[in-house]
Formats: C-alpha cells, structure tokens, sequence
C-alpha cells in the first residue's frame, strides 16, 4: 500500500510538472532550433577571403575549409556543412576592412567586401541566399537555405559621405558599426581617445538616414556616449551585432547596464558575442597582465627582442590563458535578460574574426551546445527561439516599418568637401 501511495505521488508530480521540465535540455534545444534557426550577427569569412585568397573564388571551396593558414593554425571556423550543423539558418556576413586604411581606400577596399560576398553568394544557390528584407529572411529560411545579409563593420567605410553611405546601402549592406577599433571623424569608439564626446553632428545626420534607409545602425565597437547619443537620436531600433555585458566582462567593448536598460524603449538587440576575450573576466584580466609584462620587459630589456621574447615564453608557460566557456557566453545572455528582458537578445559569434571560440564552441557548430546549456538553465523553447532568431526578425521588420514611415522624407544631405 505504501508502495502505491508512492507511485501515485510521484505520478501526480510528473503530471503537475510543467513539460519543459520533463523534456531534456538537449531536447529543447534541439527543438528551438528547428523552429527557429540561429540568426547570427557577425561572421568574418569575407575577411578570411581577403586574407587568405585575394578575394579569388576559384580555388576556395565553402564545402571544406579545414586546411590551416598563416592567421589561424588548422582551419577557419566556417563551412557550409558546420553551419549546417551548427543549426545557422541566418547570417550576417561582416565586409569588414581595417580602421587604420585611409577613408578612400578604405571605401575601395569595402566595395571590394561586398563584391565577393555576393559572389560567394551567387556561387553556392543551393545553400545561400541574398537575403536584403525581413521577407527574404523569410522565405530563405523557410526554403532550407541560409539567408545571407551583409554588414559594415565600421564607419570609415563610407568615407564620411552620406552619398557612399546611401549607394553601400544600395549594394546591399544592411548595417553598418558606426565605429570599429579607432574612431572616426564623426563618431568615438570604445577603444580609441574619447575625440568628440559621442557622435558629431555630422554623426547624428549618418545614423538619421540610416533609419530613413532601414540600414540598421550597430553599436558594437562604440563608446557609451556613442551608443546614448545614438538612442537619443533616432527611434528604430538599433542592434549591437557582436558584444557581451560589461557587468559580466568589463572591456570596453562591452555594454554597460545604463546602455542595456534603454533597449526596451528603443527595441534593439544585443546579440552576444562569442570571441572568449570578451566573455570571461578572468581571462581579460590575464591579457592585461600579460600586456603589463611584456611592457615591463621591453623597458628593461631595450634592444634586447631575443630576452623579451624569451620572457614572455617564461611567463606564458608559468601563467596559461584562462579557458573561456559556454557557461560564460551563458552568463551574459543571463544578464541582458536581466536588465533589458529576453526579447532584446540574440546572438552574434564573430566567427573568423577570432583565434577560437569559446571551450566548446570552437567554430560555427556549438550553438547548440550554447541553447542546450540555456535551456538548463531554464530558458523555455519559446525563449530560445526568440534568442535564436525571433528577435532579430522583429528588430529587421521594426527597421523596415520605420523606413516604411519616413518614405515621405528627402534624403539628408551634408556639403561635399
């Protein structure tokens, strides 16, 4: 009788159970991803493309790109079979080029990004799709193809020229980071010396027909004056398409809670970065220390690079990296639910942009390990599908109605020098 009685209870608490908490993690994740898959915000094949091939198409092959490299011993992160099996059903290829180029050149050099990424587009119709709209996205998706978008990462692409800006828009860019590494003559990055406090008025005429266009404004790279200037100035939605919280990870990169509690009345998105440098907090604070050392060494050892380098290969070996993992790419989509909410949040690997991702995640194929270690933690299917995907959807579609709303507006113009 007892025996029964047990039975029976344990019964009734399966049955009041809610069924997520009888599904397993791996289960709910895996399911999330098949309704919704991964929408990512920032790959860097393009610049693998550059580097490694001179933007020539003929002797690469997106099917296969395990063979190593000068950059990065072994492989690349990307291929069309891991993005399959990494459950990617969006991306946004980055045609980054280096901040340090000259406006000019760094204009060229963009166009030339844009070039071979829709040729690598064009090359694989199976597999890929020019995807410009939220409807394409769409329709892409839902064709068992990868939609394909393409972002700027960084303002000096358009040569402080709303003309440029307009005809990258018109090649197709759908973002542009108002800043990279060094800031503009109209906008401070986070890595830079503060120049202007923020954006120029020339600034908040770029991110103002960016909205007019529907180019989604990101602001990853920015200062936080930048980013706040930002939201002051325009009402789309903006996104940050590969940065962490810096609550969780105090580089500058990151962003501040003051920045995260703003997205819910502007409705953007931070989608989190994968690049271990800003996710876990003990290994930002070994890179400084290794930084420290090696500055030390060089003062002392002036003239000497054989002691320095012998040194720093002293130091590595008594002081390893510290690993970065899912748990911390983990920890800070826990907090932009925190203070922003579960809608403002996506997910932006920065895949080729990096030496590696995070202990098991090492290229395109552990995002599911990362929704898996998410719905551990209690995130429901629902959830993940919004983090997944949804939210950038909405973020796209919210741009493209702003646009839809300022159709009546002449374009903003700025003397030409």
């Amino acid at each position: 009788m007892i025996r029964q009685t047990c039975l029976a209870a344990i019964a009734a608490a399966l049955l009041a159970a809610p069924a997520a908490a009888q599904e397993a993690p791996e289960d709910v994740a895996r399911a999330a991803l098949e309704a919704a898959p991964v929408w990512d915000g920032h790959n860097d094949v393009p610049g693998r493309l550059r580097g490694r091939h001179g933007n020539v198409l003929a002797d690469f092959d997106f099917n296969d790109t395990l063979e190593g490299d000068a950059w990065t011993p072994g492989e690349m992160h990307t291929d069309l079979p891991r993005l399959r099996q990494g459950k990617v059903g969006a991306q946004f290829w980055s045609v980054y080029v280096p901040a340090a180029l000259e406006e000019p050149q760094a204009v060229v050099n963009t166009m030339e990004q844009i070039d071979v990424t829709r040729r690598l587009i064009d090359a694989y119709p199976d597999e890929l799709a020019l995807a410009l709209t939220a409807d394409d996205v769409e329709a892409a998706v839902a064709e068992g193809r990868i939609a394909s978008l393409l972002g700027m990462e960084g303002g000096h692409s358009i040569g402080s020229s709303l003309g440029v800006l307009r005809q990258m828009y018109e090649l197709g860019a759908r973002y542009m980071t108002l800043t990279h590494s060094r800031n503009t003559p109209w906008a401070d990055s986070a890595t830079d010396a503060p120049a202007h406090g923020g954006l120029t008025e020339f600034g908040v005429l770029v991110v103002r027909e960016m909205e007019r266009l529907g180019m989604l404004v990101d602001l990853s790279h920015v200062s936080p004056e930048t980013m706040h200037d930002t939201l002051d100035a325009i009402e789309a939605p903006v996104i940050f398409s590969h940065s962490g919280a810096k609550a969780v990870n105090g580089h500058a990169r990151n962003v501040p809670d003051d920045v995260l509690a703003r997205l819910p009345e502007n409705g953007g998105i931070v989608m989190v970065v994968g690049l271990p440098g800003y996710l876990s907090e003990a290994q930002r604070i070994w890179y400084a220390a290794r930084q420290a050392e090696q500055a030390r060494l060089q003062a002392w050892w002036q003239g000497r690079p054989d002691l320095v380098e012998a040194g720093m290969a002293e130091w590595d070996e008594a002081n390893p990296t510290p690993p970065a993992t899912i748990s911390d790419m983990a920890d800070h989509v826990d907090h932009v639910r925190e203070i922003a909410g579960i809608e403002y949040i996506g997910i932006g690997g920065d895949y080729d942009g990096m030496a590696s991702g995070p202990v098991g995640m090492e290229d395109v194929t552990g995002y599911p390990a990362l929704f898996t270690e998410l719905a551990r933690r209690g995130y429901s299917q629902a959830d993940l599908e919004a983090i997944a995907y949804r939210n950038m959807l909405r973020v796209m579609r919210a741009a493209e109605d702003r646009a839809a709303a300022l159709a009546d507006m002449e374009p903003l113009e700025s003397p030409a020098d």
